[in-house]
């Protein structure tokens, strides 16, 4: 027995029917693809820092930085993500249900990998102590060739790369 009546049950029906579907065939082109700006490299010694305070999985802001970071190292940047805050938590190798390492829903590693690709390919990972201690995570948790900071650093790096010209990206997950 349905919680419809058939007065319902038939406006369902017209809804759903009203506009065919698939309305566009898998494939079909939905946007352009005009890039308007050239795709710029990075000059011999340029920088790029990225702050991340965002929780993983939970900020998709803070997954798209790394992967914008990663594109920044491709391109020849020296590239450092630097993780403070709840950021820290993304640099945990602890991570997983039931166990370390499993996948405990879809896109739920996906911070750990993109961070592990980025260190394989050449980039700098940072991780501030204080947002490591504020959350729990011990030094050994961290994801291998990631490199523990001083609460103080974060100013400083901000600094540091600001004197020799860098691009500073700076995410914040509210």
């Amino acid at each position: 027995m349905s919680v419809f009546d058939d007065e319902i049950l038939a406006a369902m029906e017209k809804s759903r029917s009203e506009i065919p579907h698939p309305s566009q065939e898998k494939g079909t082109n939905l946007y352009g693809s005009t890039k308007l700006f050239p795709d710029y490299q990075a000059s011999e010694g340029q920088a790029w820092l990225t702050l991340v305070h965002g929780i993983p999985h939970e900020s998709s802001v803070s997954f798209v930085a790394v992967l914008q970071t990663t594109r920044a190292l491709r391109k020849g940047f020296n590239a450092t993500l630097y993780f403070y805050g709840p950021g820290a938590l993304a640099c945990a190798d602890t991570r997983g249900f039931p166990t370390t390492g499993d996948v405990a829903f879809p896109g739920n590693q996906n911070m750990n990998d993109a961070i592990k690709t980025f260190i394989s390919e050449g980039g700098t990972v940072l991780c501030c102590r204080f947002g490591m201690a504020l959350h729990g995570q011990r030094e050994e948790d961290l994801i291998e060739g990631v490199i523990p900071c001083h609460p103080l650093d974060v100013q400083d790096a901000v600094i540091h790369f600001a004197n020799k010209g860098a691009i500073i990206n700076s995410v914040y997950n509210l």
